[in-house]
């Protein structure tokens, strides 16, 4: 289960809905983009909805998505930390906008997933999908950082005080900003969100680039 602040991340279809709709939605434009240009695909994706993020590549914006579903999965109660509360964000603001704007798309998202859900695409559910996020306990303080970057060092501490944002948790959001191989347990995260025929078709689309070992 993953906490935010004092609320769980509830486990429903929605939270489902919400994380394999922001999955596929990025998958499908590194598909398109490699169609036209090899392996070079640029930043795009679920996780651009976080202004702070709009720069990481979309393979790593999934394999954050898919470590934070398995934290969501857990049995045990995991605290989240500011990249989950950007993951959920995104992924929440992700499903509602396409539930609003391309309705269409979605029922071909959820075609054979690991569940079945029939559920009418309208209004309604992309305000549920929206919703989600915002009942959370969290501040947001996601959304700040990068208003951070362009003030001088003194103003950025007196804003991370008047925030207070801890450093060892925003150290840990721009730790994203350098990454660009896979998580060594990109695969088994995504139990549950994907089928195994799924995992191995997003696994080929993607090209599988865990970290070397020197």
């Amino acid at each position: 289960m993953l906490t935010i602040s004092t609320d769980i991340l509830p486990q429903t279809c929605l939270s489902y809905l919400a994380f394999r709709i922001s999955f596929m939605e990025t998958l499908e434009r590194i598909t398109l983009a490699r169609q036209v240009g090899g392996d070079l695909y640029p930043s795009a994706g679920y996780l651009t909805e976080v202004p702070f993020y709009t720069g990481v590549p979309a393979h790593i914006q999934l394999d954050l998505l898919a470590t934070t579903w398995a934290k969501h999965l857990a049995d045990e109660s995991i605290p989240a930390d500011l990249v989950d509360e950007s993951v959920v964000y995104a992924v929440c603001e992700t499903a509602a906008r396409i539930a609003e704007n391309h309705p269409e798309i979605v029922a071909q998202y959820l075609k054979g997933g690991p569940l079945e859900i029939d559920v009418p695409v309208d209004h309604y559910l992309a305000e549920e999908l929206r919703n989600m996020h915002l009942r959370l306990a969290n501040e947001g303080d996601f959304l700040f950082i990068s208003q951070l970057t362009d003030l001088k060092p003194d103003q950025a501490q007196d804003m991370k005080a008047q925030f207070h944002l801890d450093d060892d948790r925003l150290n840990l959001m721009f730790d994203v900003l350098g990454r660009w191989y896979l998580s060594a347990d990109f695969i088994p995260q995504l139990v549950g969100l994907l089928t195994e025929r799924e995992i191995a078709q997003a696994v080929s689309t993607i090209g599988f680039k865990p970290q070397p070992l020197c």
